[in-house]
């Protein structure tokens, strides 16, 4: 072969991905995708992004509606013939009490028939049947009382009502939620509280030993249940039942069952000589704190019951049986051969788990109310949002929790991938 000749191989092919059947495989497989990114953006981000917008606000719950001018129109003195003095009366006022509007001002069609004697005063003026007052700014709380002395004729009475015809008010406001004025107030109040440590604490309590209980309860009846035996479809379903069940009907079975006066637990252990008098479970602490991490694992043990007994029951049982002619023991099986196949989705479990038992309200709303020392962070949302009308402090305290749960999900990730490279 002489040296001007071709290279003798195959073709070369442009790299992976980049040929035009590539690039219109990723235009489909984006629009396939737009519309689940759309959902999420609206369902998620925008919410999100709102709380945080709201978060460095000092809005409170009168704050929600904008501030506006409210008007009221009557006719008084009651006339009842063609001659007779009346007072058309207009009363305005601000909606806040501590907003200021801008450039107030009323427009009314007066009623045919009437004829106006005294009451205009100087910010108002008629131009036929039209009524236009100027009322300038007005501070936050502010009110008028206009009150305009008329004559009737036979026309007021064979005419529509006054108020067929609605005055018109206008005025510019600045709303709270909408302008640029920020604040840290917010979360000063919540880290310079002394609560506010002792509330995470009990938070991060509730949420670690409410995962990892509901974890283990869940393997150790995956494990029970791993085996077949007479009545155990029954038996799973009866295991799925504290989840499946309705939180409020569960909830206020433990209340009635532990009620320090009428609750059957506490006659027991008083019959039984187990305690002298009845224990208050939801009412003392740290014992309420216990009783609803307790509570916790019960309800949500089922669902880690369930993927782990599926993933149980996709293991291969020749490695089972090489074991047991090898002489190991149930316990050198489930720690050497069950217990590595269980680990990814212990993981994913442990990561689902921790978020939705760290941003649970419900449950211990439903059982204490966040009293006895079972405030988590979620409760002290809703009581600084709605129990003190702070929605300011409320989204400041809900931007804590999305800022834990972020470290804790790049944490547990960061972690995961180095047990990965191991």
């Amino acid at each position: 072969m002489s040296q001007t000749d071709p290279p003798v191989g195959p073709p070369a092919h442009p790299p992976r991905g980049t040929g035009p059947l590539a690039k219109r495989e990723a235009r489909l497989a984006w629009g396939m995708l737009a519309p689940t990114i759309a959902a999420v953006a609206l369902v998620v981000i925008l919410p999100l992004l709102a709380i945080f917008w709201i978060s460095f606000k000092p809005v409170e719950l009168a704050n929600l509606r904008p501030p506006e001018v409210t008007v009221r129109e009557d006719v008084r003195g009651k006339p009842t013939a063609p001659g007779d003095e009346a007072t058309l009366r207009y009363r305005l006022r601000n909606s806040s009490q501590e907003a200021s509007i801008a450039g107030v001002t009323l427009r009314d069609t007066l009623p045919e028939g009437i004829e106006i004697i005294d009451g205009l005063g100087d910010s108002c003026a008629v131009t036929g049947r039209e009524l236009f007052c100027d009322f300038g700014d007005w501070e936050g709380g502010a009110r008028e009382r206009l009150q305009i002395k008329v004559i009737t004729a036979q026309a007021f009475f064979d005419g529509p009502s006054p108020r067929d015809s609605a005055p018109i008010v206008t005025g510019t406001a600045s709303n709270i939620l909408t302008n640029f004025s920020f604040t840290g107030e917010n979360f000063a109040r919540i880290f310079d509280s002394s609560e506010f440590f002792k509330v995470l604490w009990v938070t991060l309590f509730y949420t670690v030993f409410g995962t990892i209980g509901a974890l283990v309860m869940g393997l150790f009846a995956a494990l029970l249940l791993d085996k077949s035996f007479k009545g155990q479809g029954i038996l799973r379903g009866l295991y799925l039942f504290p989840y499946v069940a309705p939180v409020i009907a569960v909830a206020f079975a433990w209340v009635l069952l532990l009620d320090p006066f009428s609750g059957s637990i506490n006659a027991l252990l008083v019959q039984m000589g187990v305690t002298d008098q009845a224990i208050n479970f939801f009412g003392e602490e740290p014992l309420a704190l216990i009783m609803v991490t307790v509570f916790e694992i019960w309800r949500y043990f089922p669902l880690s019951f369930l993927f782990i007994l599926a993933r149980m029951q996709s293991i291969d049982t020749e490695m089972y049986e090489a074991a047991d002619m090898d002489g190991a023991t149930p316990f050198q099986q489930f720690r050497y051969l069950s217990l590595p196949q269980l680990l990814g989705i212990l993981s994913v479990l442990f990561l689902l788990r921790f978020i939705w038992t760290f941003n649970k309200f419900d449950d211990i709303f439903l059982l204490t109310g966040g009293n006895a020392g079972t405030r988590t962070l979620t409760v002290n949302v809703y009581e600084q949002a709605f129990a003190l009308s702070n929605i300011g402090a409320g989204a400041a305290v809900a931007v804590v929790i999305f800022c834990c749960l972020l470290l804790f999900s790049v944490f547990f990730f960061r972690v995961m991938s180095q047990e990965e490279g191991l």
